[in-house]
């Protein structure tokens, strides 16, 4: 359950009231954090203790040089770099598609995925979707249309929330990814692609941000 108010944890204020504002629990961005801090939080938040709390951003390296005790309070995934010891229920009703144009996107689309693990929504994964061969999309439509909203994920010109947008009657939240040569610029081009998408209302995140884009798609079916 959520505590009435923040708690402050060597210098971090946080926020235990967020599920009750928003229904979302908090996360948090390991990027950046000192060694000592994100050690103090892993251990407060490990398998066990009740509350559910996100770990992203947290790099493979960072998570092997933890303390053997410290890992193993956690289900950890290299690929979207994410981290949890406990989750919430699984929510009867409502899925998610998280669909992403090439492998070299799996590190966002997975953090998607892994995201709505943790929230305890039903989700599937399509992967190599890519509109260079649009019979890959095609033929796994009909599953994608089965669930309540879509997450489409990729980088280089960002075409799949276009077609994405034009094909399925869903919700659709765009992530584009910092994929690709020269111009596309980081991701630059992607999300300039998303924004300027002629289909009618496609939601857009930010470069990379995977895990927004799961709470977006939640949000939606928390209210289905």
């Amino acid at each position: 359950m959520d505590s009435p108010g923040p708690e402050r944890l060597r210098g971090i204020l946080f926020d235990h009231a967020r599920r009750a504002r928003i229904g979302l629990p908090e996360a948090v961005f390991c990027e950046g954090k000192p060694k000592e801090a994100l050690v103090a939080l892993l251990r407060r938040f490990s398998r066990g203790c009740g509350e559910p709390v996100l770990f992203t951003r947290l790099a493979p390296e960072v998570f092997a040089a933890l303390p053997d005790d410290v890992r193993q309070g956690y289900d950890y995934d290299a690929i979207s770099r994410t981290a949890f010891g406990e989750r919430l229920p699984e929510r009867a009703g409502g899925s998610v598609a998280v669909v992403s144009a090439g492998a070299a996107d799996a590190p966002v689309a997975r953090e998607a995925a892994r995201t709505l693990d943790y929230l305890g929504i039903a989700r599937t994964l399509f992967e190599d979707c890519g509109v260079a061969g649009l019979w890959r999309l095609s033929e796994r439509l009909p599953e994608i249309n089965a669930h309540s909203a879509v997450i489409a994920v990729a980088g280089l010109e960002g075409a799949l929330a276009s077609v994405l947008g034009g094909l399925t009657p869903l919700p659709v939240f765009a992530v584009p990814t910092s994929v690709g040569y020269g111009v596309a610029r980081g991701g630059a081009a992607a999300l300039s692609g998303m924004l300027a998408s002629c289909a009618p209302g496609v939601a857009v995140l930010n470069i990379d941000n995977g895990y927004g884009a799961a709470c977006a798609a939640a949000r939606v079916v928390n209210l289905s």
